[in-house]
C-alpha cells in the first residue's frame, strides 16, 4: 500500500489511530501494527508532506525504531514556524518526554536564559531535536535511531527554512554537519550546509554539570548573534 497524497495519508492515520485505540481497549500492554500499516510508514519518504502539522501527525504515529516502545510522548518540536533561527538539540529528556515539548526541564530554563542574553525569545525561534523520542535513561542515541529520525528533521528544516541553526551538543553538531569531529573541533566557527549557517555549542544539560563550559558557550552564542545580524 503506497500513500499517494495528503488525503490518503489522513485517512490512513485516522484508521491507524482507530486500530491502536481498539488494541488498547482490549487490554494488551504491548502490541504491533499489522503489516499493511507498517508498509505505509516504511514508505513515508515517498509521501509529499507540505506542512509542519501534516508532518507532526506522521511523527506521532512513528514506529520506525524501538524508541516508540518506551516513549511517553513524541517530542516533535515547537516554536515560530517562520523563524530565521532554529535550535537543534540531541533528544528529549525526562520532562520533555512527559510533556511532549522540547527543552522544558532545567536545561530548557537555562536555554531560555542563554537566548535572552543574546536578545532572543523562545517565541522567535523554532526548537527541535535530532531524535523525537527519549532514549531510556537518557542514554546516547544510536546510529539506527538517528537514521530513523533524519527524514523528519530534514523536512522540518526544509519547511521552516531557517537562515541559521544553533546545534546544541556533539550529536546535533555531528549529525547536521555529517562529521565525526569532536565538539571542540566544531564549535567556535560558522559552518554552512545547503546554504544554512550552522553554529555548534554545548548542550544546556552539559552546562548544568560543567559550569566551566558556560564561558565558551557564551562566546559561541555571541558568534551566533553576530552572524545572525549580518544575515
Amino acid at each position: 500500500m503506497i500513500v499517494n497524497d495528503r488525503h490518503e495519508l489522513e485517512a490512513v492515520l485516522d484508521l491507524t489511530k482507530q486500530y491502536l485505540q481498539q488494541q488498547a481497549e482490549i487490554g494488551g500492554e504491548e502490541f504491533f501494527l499489522e503489516k499493511r500499516f507498517l508498509r505505509v510508514f516504511e514508505s513515508l519518504g515517498e509521501i509529499s508532506i507540505q506542512t509542519l502539522p501534516e508532518l507532526k501527525r506522521v511523527v506521532l504515529y512513528c514506529q520506525k525504531c524501538r524508541l516508540h516502545r518506551t516513549r511517553t510522548h513524541v517530542v516533535f518540536g515547537a516554536g515560530n514556524e517562520q523563524a530565521d533561527l532554529m535550535l537543534v538539540g540531541e533528544a528529549p529528556g525526562y520532562e520533555e518526554d512527559r510533556q511532549g515539548l522540547p527543552f522544558v526541564g532545567a536545561a530548557g530554563q537555562l536555554l531560555d536564559k542563554i537566548l535572552k542574553a543574546i536578545q532572543f525569545h523562545r517565541s522567535q525561534v523554532y526548537i527541535a531535536n535530532i531524535i523525537k523520542c527519549r532514549p531510556p535513561q537518557n542514554r546516547d542515541p544510536v546510529p539506527e535511531e538517528i537514521e530513523a529520525c533524519m527524514f523528519y528533521l530534514k523536512q522540518q528544516i526544509a519547511m521552516i527554512q531557517p537562515k541559521i541553526i544553533l546545534a546544541l551538543g556533539r550529536f546535533a553538531g555531528q549529525t547536521l554537519l555529517k562529521s565525526n569531529a569532536s565538539l571542540n573541533q566544531m564549535r567556535g566557527k560558522v559552518h554552512e550546509i545547503d546554504g544554512i549557517k550552522i553554529v555548534v555549542t554545548y548542550h544546556p544539560a552539559a552546562l548544568l554539570r560543567h559550569a566551566e563550559w558556560k564561558r565558551p558557550t557564551w562566546e559561541d552564542v555571541k558568534l551566533l548573534r553576530k552572524t545572525y545580524d549580518e544575515l
